[in-house]
């Protein structure tokens, strides 16, 4: 079963050797109770420490069930220890915070025997050797002679083939010593038990064999075998098979010994509970770098969590916004810095013009262009990523929202409101100006409209606003009232939707520019929730304000008796929720005091696109259903030509009237630039003294009387004789006034006199044949939509990151189609905010380094610490190295250590800056207005739980690694 053959082991002193044994030879029964006996340092041990494995022999062979161990490796041994060898000591070295069943328990677990039958086995031996009632006891709440039995159920539980004892009543009494004799006297009935003692009385009562030693060597056997009991091994007649390899393998692998990482997590727990005030300063020490990277990460998270919510406030009411008519605003900023510096290519001699005003129409001419929008939105209905980075896609059309409110007095016009311009603070013009400019007016906050549709996403709206009464719209024919932080109401409003009366402001600011003594309604009105809930009004699709007469439609707006029965047959709109602004919100997405669904849009265009009128107008695209009369097109454009040229040569009454009918105002200017109006200033290019000359030679004293000569001559003149240059039908008067013109003024009336002619002339060969509009002014005058094409897309991003992703999507589409479908949009807030995340983020990360120098240091602390503690449990290295541990398990076991006291300074960390984020936000709240709340995010603190165990494992490898390489002899004698 086990022999010895030629055993010698040398130690290498410094630079002398010393023999420890000397050729030792022995042959071992199966079951024996075999002493070895000798002074001390004769060898006794280290022989025991050899046959345990324990320690290696410089040469001959030790012999296992006739398996020679020269080529064993270490996880061989380390099997070999666990399995076939149970080791009692004179120390007992038990494990100090373990509980007895688990010292006994802990070479099971390392043979991978489940936690049930780990547990029934070791009660079973502890119960063998009299301790059944002490399993939970501390080895150090009990005597020696039970620590030593302790250490013998636990040398037997694996069920060894050999128990090795090292002077196993050393440290004991008399009485005791007898006890653990006896116990080994039974046991050595079924087992081979080889015993070291000084004690040749007990060696001679109970052993079986007695072997002496001396100087290494063995100077007597008391029963020797007589013959070598290792038999020769056969070789086998055939190569093992596949089967037989598997086999092997499976078994070595099953013998193969390993401890589980929780058992190494609860080694070192229970190590660690038993210096709960060093640990507990350590695990502190650990955590001031996660406290300072977790606050950085809480201010951080609280200001990135506030400015997303900027972001989404922000672009809900700064889209990205594309128009069917476009120009990018940074393209044509692109081509006048080129062409001015383009220009710039003269000497510096003298001081030259620069073109500035015809190089920007000449460039937004060129970057204008008309996107193909129809297109686009198959695009984006069909992208699904889409989704995810907007908080809504909002198409708009071209078609009008006309909305009303009846009253005894009539009816009132809400919406296109007209308040401006009844007031005379804005001409129609102006209003239709503005009207063009749209969402951008809007965005701006220029917009005169108090109807805006709302964003499609009701998750946002709720985060912006919080609904003070009603509820939120769920039809078409549903609105919201919006109120300021303050539940106030603008007074433009309350005009606006007749809440106030408008009429009051009827030309107040003409009359107020004039001089007239004005007065406005100041008061504050209030208004119940009720009140505002009970309002009504009215949509009216634009084709309802024509009726048909003789064939033609004709516009009805100036009836009010009309206007009140269409109103009347309106659609009712019901305002169903008040909203205000919440208090945390930056931004607010529904720009307008009327909020209401896109649906009302949609509903609206299906009514305009089912009018009556529009189905005419769509069926007759060549007549004009208002006039009857053709749209003029490129067939007839050459009869009109003729007609043209016809009147053109007409008497010089045509001309008079085509003087007539000319813009008014430029004209007026013209003429005063021609007869000399005193209020102009000298010609440019006219010295003083060439003017005082020109007003000789017309003979006037004053420009008065020249500007006054001027328009009595014109006021008669034959204007086709001064295009033709005769001048024989002319008075002396005018042939006079005619020479003082210079002939700058001269040109410019004659040019005059050409576009005034051209008017004139194309109206009279237009008159009664071909409609002065077109087929597209006339549906877009109906407000006629297609909702496949819309007129601009609003695209709403969630955030700036997201935003950039769109125009990813949007450049992908561009890279996709043809030069003519590209896309050209507007970003109105471009990079505003977007430079803010990047230094907040940059700020952090600074921070964040110079925190984690602090991380760094603790970690490096702790693997001190944890060194330290190898050092402490060098004897619980050798007790587990003795019962089978490998050195990655002992590796293993100091890891845990470090991983545990990583985990508990990380979430010291996180619990003690969760605790400092309240004080944290009550200064912030106290110092600034801003809603910024210090968080830590719950993965971020997962994840600094991490890092911190991460580093201390790092930090600990080096002591883990060091505990795993100390020799297990040397360890089992440290105290």
């Amino acid at each position: 079963m086990l022999s010895l053959k030629d055993i010698k082991k040398d130690y290498v002193v410094g630079d002398s050797t010393v023999s420890a044994l000397k050729g030792v030879s022995i042959d071992f029964r199966e079951n024996e109770f075999v002493s070895i006996l000798g002074p001390s340092g004769c060898g006794k041990t280290t022989l025991l420490n050899i046959i345990g494995g324990l320690d290696r022999y410089t040469s001959g062979d030790l012999n296992i069930n006739g398996k020679s161990t020269k080529d064993f490796k270490d996880c061989d041994w380390d099997s070999y220890r666990n399995h076939s060898i149970g080791f009692v000591f004179q120390s007992y070295n038990l494990i100090p915070h373990q509980t007895v069943l688990s010292n006994v328990e802990l070479a099971l677990t390392l043979s991978g025997v489940s936690k049930s039958e780990r547990r029934e086995r070791a009660v079973k031996a502890l119960k063998q050797v009299g301790l059944g009632d002490q399993l939970h006891k501390k080895p150090n709440q009990m005597s020696g002679g039970q620590m030593q039995r302790v250490a013998i159920a636990r040398a037997l539980v694996n069920e060894p083939d050999i128990l090795l004892a090292d002077e196993p009543t050393g440290a004991l009494d008399t009485e005791t010593s007898v006890q653990i004799m006896e116990l080994l006297k039974s046991i050595s009935k079924d087992k081979l038990i080889i015993m070291v003692t000084h004690n040749p009385e007990l060696a001679m009562k109970y052993s079986s064999r007695i072997i002496k030693l001396l100087d290494g060597k063995v100077i007597d056997d008391s029963d020797p075998l007589d013959k070598n009991v290792v038999e020769p091994i056969k070789k086998p007649e055939k190569e093992p098979t596949k089967a037989d390899k598997k086999a092997a393998k499976k078994e070595r692998k099953k013998l193969k010994t390993s401890m589980s990482f929780l058992t190494a997590l609860s080694l070192s727990r229970n190590n660690l509970m038993t210096k709960k005030a060093r640990t507990l300063l350590t695990s502190f020490a650990g955590s001031i770098g996660i406290i300072g990277i977790a606050l950085i990460l809480s201010i951080s998270n609280g200001v990135q969590l506030y400015i997303d919510q900027v972001q989404s406030d922000t672009l809900s009411s700064y889209p990205l916004q594309i128009t069917k008519t476009t120009a990018s605003i940074g393209e044509i900023m692109n081509t006048m810095a080129k062409n001015h510096e383009d220009s710039a290519n003269h000497d510096k001699d003298k001081v030259y013009s620069q073109n500035a005003m015809g190089e920007m129409i000449n460039t937004l001419m060129e970057e204008t262009k008309v996107n193909n929008l129809e297109k686009f939105k198959k695009y984006l209905d069909d992208n699904s990523d889409l989704k995810d980075l907007t908080s809504d896609v909002q198409y708009t059309y071209a078609t009008t929202l006309n909305v009303f409110t009846e009253s005894d007095s009539g009816v009132m016009q809400v919406n296109p409101s007209t308040l401006l311009e009844d007031m005379g603070y804005m001409s129609s013009t102006q209003m239709e100006a503005m009207s063009m400019s749209g969402s951008m007016g809007g965005m701006m906050g220029m917009g005169t409209d108090v109807w805006s549709e709302m964003i499609d996403n009701e998750e946002l709206i709720d985060k912006q606003y919080d609904v003070i009464a009603g509820r939120l719209p769920e039809k078409y024919n549903e609105v919201v009232l919006v109120v300021d932080k303050n539940n106030e109401i603008n007074d433009y409003v309350l005009y606006s939707l007749g809440l106030l009366d408008p009429s009051s402001l009827n030309g107040i600011v003409r009359r107020a520019m004039a001089g007239e003594d004005i007065s406005v309604d100041s008061e504050q009105h209030v208004y119940t929730y009720d009140e505002l809930l009970d309002l009504k009004f009215k949509v009216v699709p634009t084709p309802d304000f024509y009726k048909k007469k003789d064939g033609v439609w004709e516009d009805m707006t100036g009836d009010e008796s009309y206007m009140k029965k269409a109103v009347a047959n309106g659609t009712e709109i019901s305002v169903v929720g008040i909203l205000r602004p919440d208090e945390d919100a930056s931004s607010a997405s529904i720009s307008g005091a009327i909020g209401y669904r896109h649906d009302l849009m949609t509903y609206l265009i299906d009514e305009v696109d089912n009018s009556e009128i529009v189905k005419e107008q769509i069926a007759n695209p060549d007549i004009d259903v208002f006039t009857g009369l053709k749209f003029k097109t490129d067939e007839n454009a050459a009869d009109t030509d003729s007609s043209s040229e016809t009147v053109s040569d007409s008497t010089a009454d045509t001309e008079s009237k085509a003087d007539e009918t000319a813009d008014s105002s430029d004209t007026d200017k013209k003429a005063g630039l021609v007869a000399g109006d005193s209020s102009m200033e000298i010609p440019e290019g006219m010295t003083e003294e060439q003017y005082k000359a020109l007003m000789e030679q017309s003979g006037a004293s004053d420009t008065g009387e020249l500007a006054d000569m001027g328009m009595n001559a014109m006021g008669s003149m034959d204007m086709s004789a001064i295009q033709g240059g005769d001048m024989s039908s002319l008075t002396e008067t005018q042939k006079k006034y005619i020479a003082s013109l210079s002939d700058e003024q001269l040109e410019l009336m004659k040019q005059m006199l050409k576009e005034q002619s051209d008017t004139n002339a194309d109206q009279l060969a237009n008159s009664g044949k071909y409609s002065t509009s077109n087929y597209d002014n006339n549906m877009k005058t109906l407000g006629y939509s297609v909702v496949e094409d819309p007129d601009s897309i609003n695209i709403y991003p969630v955030d700036f990151a997201s935003k950039e992703k769109i125009i990813d999507i949007i450049d992908d589409y561009n890279d996709s189609v043809g030069e003519e479908d590209k896309i050209e949009y507007t970003d109105y807030v471009g990079l505003m905010m977007s430079s803010i995340t990047s230094i907040i983020n940059a700020i952090g990360y600074v921070l964040i380094a110079f925190v984690a120098i602090s991380l760094v240091v603790s970690s490096i602390m702790i693997g001190i610490i944890t060194y330290i503690s190898v050092l402490e449990r060098t004897k619980e290295i050798g007790i587990l190295r003795s019962i089978g541990a490998s050195k990655r398990d002992i590796s293993r076991v100091f890891n845990a250590e470090t991983v545990i006291v990583g985990f508990v300074a990380g979430a010291l960390g996180i619990i003690i800056s969760y605790l400092l984020t309240i004080p944290i936000n009550m200064i912030i709240a106290h110092l600034t207005d801003v809603p910024i709340r210090a968080s830590i995010p719950v993965s971020a603190a997962v994840i600094l739980i991490a890092i911190s165990v991460c580093l201390t494992l790092i930090a600990g490898l080096f002591p883990s690694r060091v505990a795993a390489k100390k020799d297990p002899v040397i360890a089992l004698r440290t105290e």
